[in-house]
Parts: structure tokens; sequence; C-alpha cells
């Protein structure tokens, strides 16, 4: 059971609740909390004075004043009038993850709405009722409206929802389940929509991918080390300790506790190879500075997990509107992190272009091909690699600097942290493939050197080539791709070394 407070909440339990359906509840302290909130809420719709979104309209019509019959039925029509998302929906573990984190805001107690709105919401994710919400249509301004208005629709009984695997209307969901829908009073329609958990939800689920993969570029470059003959002098923890980067460090240390006892033999130092090219001599440099992307990252979301994004918060004396909404935090993260990973996809294709090119390569084959000439090996899956590096750099360009004025004006500087998200969600799966295809070129360069490397290295080939077989002529090379990519995407090289590396940094 997660328990929601408003206060305690993490990336791991956004991951559980939305991938694998963990129970959910908000606290009994949190539940008192709301109630003294509503209260202050109630006796300021009873009040002559003007409270935006209470008692007023919203946007640009704030000043218009609504009579008290008005106000409930403002709320429901505001859900309805923001549900203008279009394109394909977002994933279900997405959609649970925003109901999580929206319902942990609820019970910050700084929203003014009753308990049953959020507690309402727990009843969806643990009945797995699950929003049908269009994927496009938020500029993050006011956070990502539209897709919370979809998800709020159904609290009402109406829009779409996936229910024990089919898309029914909303409120045939709510009967099945047992549940009714809800009945907005003043206030709570908008505290539905206000706030960033649609973009936060595909950050924090994309967050434990990225840091798996950050491992899996770790273990595939000490792989590429390994074939290519290179050297670990660049490794040496004083050279890191001369530039104390806790992500160089961290990626030193790593790749040094994996090559640690090698017995390939080495040609640095010989001839013309004084030192390794820099997508060897400075992966801890390049890895490193990933890996801080995704520690600032981590920082910005945990602090955004249990932050109040609604407008206005109700505090002991006032109610206060502001900005708290504003995803420019998110977007700027999120942008960030899709540079970072076109930096990590960048030197790993530029490893595999090593691996595969006969001037470059140690003496292996040409295109790692078993006989060159009638075979072409592994020379299209370099330029498949390219390819995706070049869509990644497309990628990478910001959508937090191109803010487009809404509302009449009146949200006249928006962040564009949904499309940062959106852009983010393509970057690791095409980032993920490029590591891959490193990954299969290594290895099948270490099996034609018939080499033996270090048992933490030969651990990890072990349990690849139990997915995806040695080869020895040429084959379609798409179906080991993808098989490769999902051997990533399982996890399956963030070994032993990558835990003992991460608490010997703490």
């Amino acid at each position: 059971m997660v328990y929601l407070d408003g206060a305690g909440l993490t990336i791991e339990d956004v991951v559980v609740v939305a991938k694998r359906a963990e129970p959910v509840q908000i606290s009994a302290a949190a539940v008192e909390r709301m109630n003294v909130s509503r209260e202050r809420v109630d006796g300021a719709l009873g009040g002559a004075k003007p409270v935006y979104a209470l008692n007023t309209g919203v946007g640009l019509l704030a000043n218009i004043r609504l009579d008290e019959s008005e106000i409930e039925a403002m709320q429901v029509n505001l859900i309805r009038s923001h549900c203008c998302g279009v394109g394909p929906p977002l994933s279900v573990p997405v959609v649970r993850g925003m109901m999580l984190i929206r319902a942990n805001v609820l019970a910050k107690g700084l929203s003014g709405i009753r308990p049953i709105v959020g507690e309402r919401i727990c009843d969806l994710l643990n009945h797995k009722i699950t929003p049908i919400i269009p994927s496009r249509g938020s500029v993050g301004a006011s956070g990502d409206l539209a897709p919370l208005a979809h998800m709020a629709l159904v609290l009402l009984g109406e829009g779409h929802a996936e229910y024990q695997g089919e898309v029914l209307p909303g409120g045939v969901c709510l009967e099945r389940a047992g549940l009714k829908p809800l009945a907005l009073m003043g206030k709570e329609g908008i505290s539905l929509l206000n706030g960033t958990q649609a973009m936060l939800s595909m950050g924090c689920l994309r967050m434990s991918e990225l840091e798996s993969l950050f491992y899996s570029a770790q273990t595939t470059a000490a792989f590429t080390i390994e074939a290519l003959r290179g050297t670990a002098a660049a490794l040496d923890p004083r050279l890191h300790a001369a530039r104390p980067h806790p992500g160089q460090m961290l990626s030193a240390a790593h790749l040094a506790n994996l090559l640690r006892g090698s017995s390939i033999p080495r040609t640095h130092g010989e001839g013309s190879r004084i030192q390794d090219a820099y997508c060897l001599r400075c992966i801890p440099q390049v890895h490193g500075a990933v890996w801080d992307t995704l520690a600032e990252a981590r920082r910005v979301f945990e602090i955004e997990l249990n932050s109040a994004t609604d407008n206005p918060l109700v505090f002991e004396d006032a109610i206060v509107s502001g900005g708290n909404f504003h995803g420019a935090p998110l977007a700027l993260a999120l942008d960030y992190l899709a540079i970072a990973l076109c930096q990590l996809a960048g030197i790993s294709e530029r490893r595999t272009e090593r691996l595969l090119n006969p001037s470059l390569n140690e003496g292996l084959p040409a295109f790692l091909a078993s006989s060159p000439g009638i075979e072409s090996g592994l020379m299209m899956a370099q330029v498949t690699a390219a390819a995706l590096v070049a869509e990644l750099r497309v990628l990478a360009s910001p959508a937090s600097t191109g803010s487009i004025p809404t509302s009449g004006n009146q949200e006249d500087f928006v962040s564009m942290g949904m499309t940062s998200a959106l852009k983010l969600e393509q970057a690791v799966t095409l980032a993920r493939m490029v590591v891959a295809i490193e990954l299969l070129a290594a290895t099948r360069a270490l099996d034609l050197r018939a080499d033996t490397s270090t048992p933490a290295l030969e651990d990890a080939r072990a349990r690849f080539r139990a997915r995806i077989p040695a080869w020895r002529d040429d084959c379609v090379l798409s179906v080991w791709m993808e098989e490769a990519s999902s051997f990533l995407a399982d996890a399956a090289l963030q070994n032993i070394e990558s835990v003992e590396t991460v608490e010997a940094m703490k």
C-alpha cells in the first residue's frame, strides 16, 4: 500500500503504482488537513469578496463574478470545456502515474477540496480504471490542463476509460466497479486541472529507464574497450579526483570495476597508439555528464512530486493566487535529459564505427564480417545508429524555449513542458537502440577474437548470449537489434558492479 500525505511520494512509488498496480490510500492525517482546508473554502464561497476560481471565472474571465447558484455548474463546465486533447492516448502507466501524483497533490491539504475527490482518484487506481487521455493539447502553462481534464471527466461519469480490457464510457466503468460519479462543489473542478502531473508522470517513469540505460551504456562501453584493445589508463582515479564531477568519478570507478583483472592484451603505447580516441578515453567525462543530468532531473522531479501546484492555494490565513502550476522547472529538466541522451547515443555510435571500420578496429575483420566482401557484416547496423543519432539531435532541440501565448494573452508565457516530455519518450527508445547496436558489435568483436574478458563482463556476455546467440554468416540484423534493445530495456546489464560502485560513491 502506498499512503499519500502530500509529502513522502517518491519516484519509485510512481513506478510501482503505475506499472504494478500497487494499492493507494490517502492517509488519515491528510484527510484531516483536507477537511480543514475545505472549511476555509466554504467560508470564502459565502463571502462578499471575489476569490479567483471560487466565485469567479478563470483565466481571462477571472473578472466575471459568479452567482452562488452558478458556482457548481462552472466547475463541471470547466472540466468539459478543457477536454481539448487530441492525438493517440497516453499509455496506461503514464495515466496511472499522473492520477497518483494528482491525488498526492490534493492530499497536501492546500487545495480546498473535499477528501472524497482525492479518494475517488485512488478508487480509480485501485479498481484499475484508466481514463483515456489524448497525448497532445498541453502547453504546460496552468499545468497540464487538457490531460487532467480528460482524467477528471471520468470522475464525473463521462468520457472514456479502459477497464478490464475494454474501453468503455466513464459512467459504465464506474457502475461496474460499484462507484458513483462525483458531484463537484466550488473550487473542486479547477483543483483537478491545475498542475504538472502529466509531464511529471512521464519524466518519473522514464527516470528508472534512463538510469538503467546509463549502466547499460557503461557495460557496453567496457565491452568495446576490451574488443578494441583499449587501455584503462584513462580511468585512473587521480585523473577524476582532479576534476571531481560526481558523475565522472562514478563512471570511471564503475568502468574500472568492470575491467579490473582483464587479461586481454593491450596495444596502448605501441607505435602511433599513444592514447585512445576520445570515444574510449573520454567515456567518464561524457557518460558522467549524462549521469549528473539524470541526478539533477531526479532532484527536480522529487521536489515536484510533493509540491502544491494548484491555484489558488488555501492557507490558514488567506487564499492566495499564484503560478505554482507553471511547468518551467520540469520543461527545462526534460529538455536537458533529451540533450543528455543525444550525447550518450552519439558517443556510442562513434564506438560502433571504430569496431566496424578496418582502419580503426585493431585488426578485426571489416564490419565484423566472417568473410568480408561476400558478406557485409554489421555495415548497415552502424548506418541505422547514425540515422537514430540524427533524429535524436532533432529531439534534443528544446521545446521550453518556444512559448506561444494562450488564453487571450493572460497565459502569455508558457513552458511547453508536455512537448518536452513527449520528445523525451521518443528519445529514450532511440538512444537505447543505439547502445544496443554497439552491444551487438562489441560482443561480436569479442566472439571473433575468441577473447575472454573479466568475470563481470563474461557474466554480462553470457546473459546477453542467452537472448541473442552468436552468429557467423550474414543474417537479418533488425531482429537481433530489436531483441538487444529489449534486453537493455529489461535492465539486464545493471549488474552488481553498478550497485557496489554507487554505494562506494555515497
